[in-house]
Parts: C-alpha cells; structure tokens; sequence
C-alpha cells in the first residue's frame, strides 16, 4: 500500500500568504500507512515562481516543525512546497499536495506605506469622534499577474476596492504591544483589480488604539490620538514589473457614516451619510479633504502568526419575547460573542436600537453587570425601498439577549424572515479537540467550555467579553492553556501573544497582570509581581511545548521565563518562601466576600511559593529541551529547595496543612511538592475527606479549581473527582447547567438559585477560567493524554467512574487524528483507539499491563471487577 502525504502545514499558519518568517518549518501528516510503516526520510521540493524545482532529501522520521532546507525567503517570494517521504522499506511516497507559501514584507525598507486619516480637529476626550473614510484612484496597467494590498491601522481598519469588501477578517489589525508590534495583514487583491482606472479606500474605527479602554470610567487615547490607515497596494506585471500605491498625502478623507465607535459601547450608524461608490472608480470625491499623514516606525510592522478575527457562525434567534415593560427581546438561545446583523426597511430618520445583555431579570434584559459598556449599536435608515442590510464594523458585544427598539414593522415576522441574525466573531482557529460522554450534563459542560472559548479568543485570550474590560489576563490564560490546546489549534495565537507578554514584562522580570498593558494602568492596577499571573511565563510555554511539540516556543520565551523565575527567587529570599507583597491568590473562591476576591481560604503566600517551585521546576524542564545543561540543574535543584521550604513552612509531619483547604492540597499535589509518600497519602486523603466534608461542592477559586480533579485522582481518590464533577449544588458546575448556562460564569453563584444575579460588580457569564476541568475530562474521563511532546506518545489510560457507561474524545495532533471511545456494559469495558501515523501509543487498561501499540486501529475488552 503507498502511503499518502499531506500537503504541508507552514509553521503553524492555517494560511501561508503573507508569513513572517524567512525560514518557516514545515509539519506534515501521513495516512495509509502499512502495520508497522516507519518514516526513514523526507524529501522537501521546492518549486519557484519560474517552474524550477530544488529537491532536498533528510534522513529523519520527524514529520513536524521539521527546519526549511535551503536558503532564507526573500520579501514577497513564493514557492510551492511539496513533500515526499521514504519508510524503511526504502520506498518514496508520491509527492505530496504542494502549499503555497508566500512571504509578506520581511524588511523595513519594504515599506512605502505612511499612516493616513482625518485632517479635521477633534475633541481628543469624546466619545463622539467621527471617524473618517479615505480613498484614492490609480490606475493599472494590462498583464496584471498579481496584486497584494499589505494592510494595518492606528486604530481599526476595512479596506474595499472597487467597491469590494478586502477580506473576511473583522477588528484587524488586533490588539497588540502597539509602540512595539504592530501587525499588518496580507490579501490577495488580484481579482479585485481592472485595466484602467481603479479606487481603493478604507474604513477606520478606534478599537483598542484610541478608543475607551479599562474599568471605572477608562481611559481614551492610549496608544495614539490619530486614527490612519496604512495601506500598501502592489501590482505585480508580466514582465516582472512592481506599481506601488501607498498611503500618502495624495490621499482623502471625508466623515464616514460611523457617527461613534467603540470596542465598549458598540456603533451608531447614519446610514443617510453614505456616500454610495466611494469606493468606486470615478466617484466624486471634491468635497473631501486631503489626509492628515502620520508616522510609524517600518520596523514596528509584523506579519501575523494567528489567523485574524472572522465570522465563523451565524445563530438565528429562538423566541420574540415581550418584557413586563413591554419591550421586543431576542433570545438567541446561545450566549454568544458578535454582532446582531439586520436587514430592514422602513422611513428615512426612523432610528432602530440594539441593546444586548447576557441574562434576563424579572423578564428583562440586565444590564448591571456590563458596568459601564453601554454595548449598545444604532441604526438610523436611509429609507430605501429595497431595503437596507447593516452590522456594525468595529466593535462586539457578549449576549445572549437583544432588545430592539424601534423596529419598522412586525418584529416576529421579520425574525421569521431571517432578518436579524447573530454574528458569532474570534479568532479563526482550526477546531481540534472534541468530546462526548453518556452523561448529557457533562456534555453541555464541555460545550459550554467550548463556547466560553470561543467568545474570549477575540484577537488575544480575554477575560470576558462584555463588560467595560475585556484584556488579556495572564492569571487566566494560565490555567486555561491545556483545555484550550487541545479544543483549537492555539499554537501561533498564544505563541504570538506571549511575545507580547514578554515584551510588556518589565526590566526586574515582573509579568504584567494583564497584557497588553493599559498605558495608565499605574491610576488603578499598578503592575506587581503576582503568582499564577505571572507564572504564565513558565507554565503557558511549557504546555505548548507538551500539545504542540514546538521546541521554538521554548527557545523563544527561555529568557522571559528565566527572569520570571529569577526575579520570584529574589523576592523570597534565602528562605525560599514567597510570602510578601501583594497577591491575588486563589481568586475568587466562593467563601470570598463578593467585593474582595482575593480574600481566600487559602493563604495566599502558600498560593504563592508553590507557583514558584514549580515555575522554577518547568524553567529546569525548559532548559534541558534546549541543552541549557548548567540552567537544567541550577533550576532544578532551585525547585528542590523551594519545594523543601513548602513542605517545612505550611505541612506538618501528618500530612495536614497550614491552609486545611481544598486549594492548598491541590497545590501540593499537583505540583508534586511532597516527596514523602506518607505525607502524599495524607495530603489525598485529607482533600478527598475536605470534598465530602462540602458536600462534593467546589471550595476553590481560579488557581485550586483547575488542580483540584487531578490532585484528586492522582492521588488515588478519583471516586471523589467524580463526585466533585456530578455534584448539582451551588457551588459546581453542574449547578450553572441546571440554572440555564450555555457559556462559564466568572462566579460560581454568577447567578443565584432564585434567578437574580449576583450582587458583585464583578459578575460575567462568560469567562473561561472555571471552564479549564475540560483538560481533566478529555485526559481522565475519556483517557486521551499526550506523554511526549506533540502527542508522539499518546496514553489512552480510560478509567470509568461516577456512572459513566460512554465517553469519548477526538484530537487532532500534529501528526494527524487521534482518538478514543470506550463503553461500559455489565463488567466489560470495550475500547477502541486511532493512533496516527508517526507515532506510537501505550494502552493503559484496567487490571492489564500496559500494551505500546503502533498506529492504526486498535480495540480491546476487558473485565472489570465491580463495575
């Protein structure tokens, strides 16, 4: 049987226009391989633009991240990549499918482009600054071959040409370290583009940039007070000419239709402002105004590493709800991140209002909770006969809830018609990882994870994505990375975004609680040296490493990590406890009164000195993956000490602990901190007693939560993980199914049992945290785990329990799909498993030795005793 190739992935690109890297690694899968196949060489091809072909042969069985061949990519250079693999049957596979990769502007001096925008003052403090439009015409020449427009923004951007949308991405170019990293994007405008005489322009929106950001009150202006486009076209000839049309002073700006924007507060839009074919070749601009230019640094301007923010779902409401105020609502069904679109028809001036809320009170949408997002959009219509479409551009709001205002007409109808819609927006990851199980609760569970996911990978990993806040908190993103990596190929977005992280971190190696960083966060979140947060310098790059085998993502974060790690040891001191300074600790543990989070039952100096034995513990791992030999032993023997310090400052000989609280043995367990089995057995016992002792309800806030499953089946009580899973009562998981959830709340009682909401101003119903137990169920209660790095051993290790007859799980590794499901009927436990091809996996069955299997299908029966 020929085995067969796929065509090869680029880095971690879901699409390689316009890439960043100069010599991108290439992964590739195989299917159709022989029982026992193994991989003995690759052969990489290469084929030009000219239709020359170079071929480079390896010696290698790897099949991932492998290095490219042959000299550095050039700006702007393509070539179609293919690739061939020879088992040690000696036999070469036909040539893969070829990718095309293609560079974007590597240097600098590949850059024309000058940031362009309204030339007209404004009021630097409102909310109420219109933002412009700004367009210019060129012509092009006959024997087009290709066209790029390389696009960014001060502030947000949508490009058109010739009267076409550029793209499907939306809020591009992102949100990033702007004064260091600003990203810009690549399309493929070669259609867009006639003989003759063309237009190209853009919209603009505040966004991150300058629009309001942060609590109480925000701040406006942050990174720039101009809002521009940077936008370079080229025109690629037959005869190897280029034509390059850039932003520059040649340019013009007029009001948009936008009357305000923002990521906050949502959009107002007249559409009786439309200047109808702007966009378009010969539209008469004489009433516009040369562009104000500005400038930015070249060498600030980044390729993306992740794909962008698109729609990538349309949910259609499921009821018309009147409210005891008689107001319309919408139930979409599904607390979801986007926008409503809407078609409609009606009178010129007639003004249509969209307000969004996540959860209904007294039968009406609550708003409380949102702070001070007025998360509101306005539509004004022209009054045409035809009808008009409209979804706004530049902002989006967390909702599941709309309440409409001023519709024309009969509101169920239109509903009927499909002529309000909910736009689901994030970023477009690749789908990986999947679920399912014989209990319907646990299902929504983790569907509910999913979709938690979803509305808080918005450009960056957020924490919530409807209230006046929405940044990205390292705390979080922290205990959340092994769910996320295994439900979406996160590779380049988190990889992209801990650059930032480690650009944002300061001189002495503090982390940033949030990044980026709010430029005036020193008015009100002064950054501090905090555990778990900060720890996302350690832990995130280490669970790359673990899901996606990327040696580069270690090589690259070692520095950020080692001044973390350097930085925690200095502030412990030769005692080696951290038990100073300001802490977050276990961050909202239900015990905690409703306005002071932090205040936990478990010490937070405790929390604290067991992140930093284990930061410096994954800095050893780190280190000896990139044969820092001398760092592997000093941060290991680092780990050791600080461990010791634990044990002697907060567990006495029995096993109890200075903190007798769930979080405080999670820690110990999880992080492997006990060297004494006796104490380990102690420590087991004692929380699984602490579970039963709260009824199976949860006692833990965002650092104890994600531990506290596997401290608990590690340690041998995995009847109590189960219990701790299926338990219904306030707090838990199952709680929020049963009160209605569809996405994770931040509070355990975000809703309370009578249907009100929580009284703290901290209360989202979408916030992924709480949601990183996914992890547990896809490694323990479908047994789906990778033991070396990038799944190149898998574990399949099921362990049924807590009622459980079925479960299941799907991964797609970097070495192609792997998956289990098992059922449980009598006292016969069938399994069956897909191992891809390049790997191997061990088969860890109840009451069998463990059995390494190849790749392939694999199936099994065994006994249970008791089951």
């Amino acid at each position: 049987m020929m085995v067969t190739v796929s065509a090869p992935r680029i880095e971690h690109h879901r699409d390689p226009l316009g890439i960043g890297e100069s010599r991108p690694r290439l992964s590739w899968t195989i299917t159709d391989a022989p029982t026992g196949w193994v991989q003995e060489s690759y052969a990489i091809e290469l084929t030009d633009g000219e239709g020359r072909t170079e071929r480079i042969e390896v010696t290698s069985g790897d099949q991932v991240l492998a290095p490219w061949p042959t000299v550095a990519l050039e700006s702007r250079q393509r070539v179609a990549v293919q690739i061939r693999v020879k088992g040690t049957d000696g036999e070469w596979s036909d040539a893969s499918v070829p990718t095309a990769v293609e560079t974007g502007l590597l240097m600098p001096s590949d850059w024309q482009a000058k940031p362009v925008g309204a030339p007209w003052p404004e009021d630097a403090d409102s909310d109420d600054r219109r933002p412009p439009l700004v367009r210019r015409e060129f012509v092009a020449g006959d024997g087009l071959v290709r066209a790029r427009l390389y696009a960014s923004a001060h502030g947000l951007y949508e490009a058109e040409i010739n009267g076409a949308r550029v793209g499907l991405d939306a809020l591009s170019p992102g949100w990033s370290v702007y004064r260091k990293r600003l990203r810009y994007y690549t399309y493929d405008v070669t259609d867009l583009i006639q003989s003759g005489t063309n237009a190209i322009g853009a919209w603009l929106g505040d966004g991150w940039y300058r629009g309001r950001l942060g609590w109480r009150g925000g701040f406006r202006n942050l990174f720039g007070s101009d809002l521009s486009f940077i936008g370079q076209l080229e025109l690629i000839y037959a005869d190897g000419r280029r034509e390059t049309i850039a932003t520059d002073d040649t340019w013009v700006a007029h009001e948009s239709p936008i009357v305000r924007t923002g990521i906050y507060d949502g959009e107002d839009y007249d559409a009786r402002a439309e200047h109808l074919g702007w966009s378009r070749a010969g539209f008469d601009d004489a009433g516009w105004q040369p562009v104000a230019v500005s400038e930015r640094d070249p060498a600030t301007l980044v390729a993306p590493t992740a794909p962008p923010v698109r729609c990538t779902q349309e949910v259609q409401p499921i009821a018309v709800l009147i409210s005891p105020t008689g107001a319309h609502i919408l139930d979409f069904g599904q607390n979801v991140v986007g926008r409503v679109r809407i078609r409609v028809t009606g009178p010129a001036g007639a003004k249509v209002r969209i307000r969004t809320s996540e959860v209904l009170q007294d039968g009406d949408i609550y708003t409380r909770p949102l702070r001070e997002a007025r998360s509101t959009d306005n539509y004004i219509l022209a009054g045409r006969a035809e009808g008009e479409e409209w979804e706004p551009r530049f902002t989006f709001h967390g909702f599941r809830y709309v309440e409409i205002d001023g519709w024309p007409g009969d509101l169920a109808a239109s509903v009927a018609n499909g002529d309000l819609v909910a736009r689901v927006y994030h970023t477009d990851l690749e789908r990986t990882g999947w679920f399912d199980s014989s209990d319907a609760r646990v299902n929504q569970l983790h569907e509910n994870i999913v979709w938690g996911m979803r509305g808080n990978f918005v450009d960056l990993p957020t924490d919530c994505p409807q209230r006046d806040e929405r940044v990205g908190w390292t705390g979080d993103i922290q205990v959340f990375g092994p769910t996320a990596s295994f439900l979406y190929d996160v590779s380049g977005m988190l990889g992209g975004w801990l650059r930032d992280v480690a650009t944002e971190q300061l001189p002495d190696g503090t982390i940033p609680w949030y990044v980026p960083v709010i430029p005036a966060h020193e008015m009100w979140t002064p950054i501090k040296p905090g555990a778990a947060w900060g720890d996302v310098a350690t832990f995130l790059p280490w669970t790359l490493y673990e899901r996606f085998g990327d040696r580069g993502i270690v090589a690259a974060q070692f520095d950020s990590a080692k001044r973390w790690v350097d930085l925690v040891e200095s502030l412990a001191g030769p005692d080696r406890l951290w038990n100073e300074g300001f802490q977050l600790g276990d961050w909202l543990d239900p015990a905690a009164p409703p306005q002071d989070p932090a205040d936990a039952r478990t010490d937070r100096y405790l929390v604290a000195t067991a992140y930093f034995a284990r930061s410096a513990r994954l800095l050893s791992h780190m280190a000896a993956v990139l044969d820092r030999t001398e760092d592997a032993e000093r941060y290991a023997a680092l780990a050791d000490e600080v461990s010791a310090a634990f044990v002697r400052a907060y567990v006495s000989p029995d096993g109890r602990m200075t903190s007798d609280a769930q979080t405080a043995y999670a820690l110990a367990l999880k992080f492997e901190l006990l060297s004494d089995p006796a104490q380990r057995a102690a420590a087991g016992s004692r929380l699984s007693d602490l579970v039963h002792e709260a009824g199976n309800r949860i006692a833990t806030g965002f650092v104890g939560t994600p531990l506290l499953p596997d401290a608990l089946t590690m340690s041998g009580h995995r009847d109590t993980a189960y219990d701790l899973l299926l338990e219904e009562e306030c707090p838990s998981w199952l709680y929020q199914i049963n009160m209605g959830a569809t996405t994770i709340w931040e509070r355990w009682d975000a809703m309370l049992p009578d249907g009100t909401v929580h009284p703290g101003t901290m209360t989202s119903f979408n916030h992924y945290a709480l949601g990183a137990v996914g992890d547990w169920l896809h490694r323990e209660v479908a047994g789906l785990s990778a033991v070396e790095p990038g799944y190149r051993t898998i574990r399949f290790a099921p362990r049924p329990g807590g009622g459980f007859t079925y479960a299941a799980a799907t991964h797609t590794t970097p070495y192609g799909e792997t998956s289990i499901e098992w059922e449980l009927e009598f006292n016969q436990l069938r399994v069956r498993v897909s191992v891809p091809v390049g790997t191997h996996a061990v088969l860890d069955l109840v009451g069998q030795e463990p059995e390494t299997v190849g790749h392939g299908e694999h199936e099994r029966v065994v006994a249970i005793e008791g089951a």
